[in-house]
């Protein structure tokens, strides 16, 4: 049996700086980055999902950013079908890949191997899941698998039914069989809630002021429709809302939407740390120091 391939994921929490040490870990290696979050994947997502942009990559390639326009449907099984080849080319050219991004189930999807298999034909369970709003989906989903979503995931009606047509038909995403790729070295960062809340404070006025809600006004205004932005979750969804007058003030839009942020990122943190195998850096330190002596030992060993 060949032997597999190495892997570095770089996950945790939102606002945590996971980006800039991807980048900062592939010029150190030579090596090249695969997105792993389930919003970046679309094209004119910029501002709202803290996309790098050409400056911030270094130079560094990066995949899976602005592969599908907004509006269409993108899976996990998708993801990960193509977060292989992407990995599975870096490797060819005798580089080691980075896996980077805060989408739990596109990182598990890709770290652990998961087996999808496709939902049989089902007319009587797709029309009593059609009948139900997403809130019902998604908590129809964590009872029969025991896992959460991304914010944007959970809001996908769509999504929610094709997964629980998979579920109900055996194919739970907690019990399918799973053919690990790849060696795999994952290391997490976060910060204690109080500093992490600050960052995420400073990050959305940041945001703001270099134009988020003028970007989700021209995605409107060039196609994306409310639906689809409303069940991306956090920015666009509340940026939506601010647009259709139910916020009365920029401060009003901020303190909700910094308020739904900072409960994404606990839950994030309790997906992430659910994970044993993950090499949590010491951010009140040198972390880039840790994480570079980790990846060292890591791609020697």
């Amino acid at each position: 049996m060949a032997e597999q391939g190495k892997l570095v994921v770089v996950l945790g929490t939102t606002a945590c700086g996971k980006s800039g040490l991807g980048v900062e870990l592939a010029l150190r290696f030579g090596g090249e980055i695969v997105s792993a979050d389930s919003r970046q994947v679309y094209r004119g997502l910029d501002l709202g999902t803290g996309k790098v942009t050409a400056e911030e990559t270094k130079g560094v390639p990066h995949y899976l950013l602005d592969v599908v326009s907004p509006n269409e449907s993108y899976s996990v099984a998708q993801f990960q079908q193509d977060a292989y080849a992407a990995i599975d080319g870096i490797l060819a050219r005798g580089k080691p890949p980075f896996l980077v991004g805060g989408t739990g189930l596109y990182v598990r999807a890709v770290a652990e191997g998961y087996t999808f298999q496709e939902a049989r034909p089902d007319p009587a369970l797709r029309a009593r899941l059609e009948g139900q709003d997403a809130a019902a989906l998604y908590a129809l989903f964590q009872q029969k698998t025991g896992l959460t979503l991304s914010e944007s995931e959970r809001h996908n009606r769509q999504r929610l039914i094709r997964t629980l047509e998979k579920v109900y038909h055996g194919d739970s995403l907690t019990e399918a069989p799973r053919h690990p790729r790849y060696q795999v070295l994952q290391l997490g960062m976060t910060y204690p809630r109080e500093v992490l809340n600050q960052r995420i404070e400073e990050r959305l006025w940041r945001r703001i002021d270099d134009g988020m809600i003028e970007e989700v006004a021209n995605l409107r205004a060039n196609g994306a429709t409310d639906a689809f932005l409303e069940g991306l979750g956090l920015e666009y969804r509340h940026i939506l809302w601010y647009l259709q007058g139910k916020y009365e003030s920029v401060d009003q839009l901020c303190e909700e939407l910094g308020r739904a942020i900072r409960q994404f990122a606990k839950r994030q943190v309790s997906w992430f740390k659910r994970d044993k195998d993950v090499l949590w850096l010491d951010t009140g330190g040198d972390f880039l120091a840790q994480a570079t002596q980790a990846v060292e030992r890591f791609l020697q060993g």
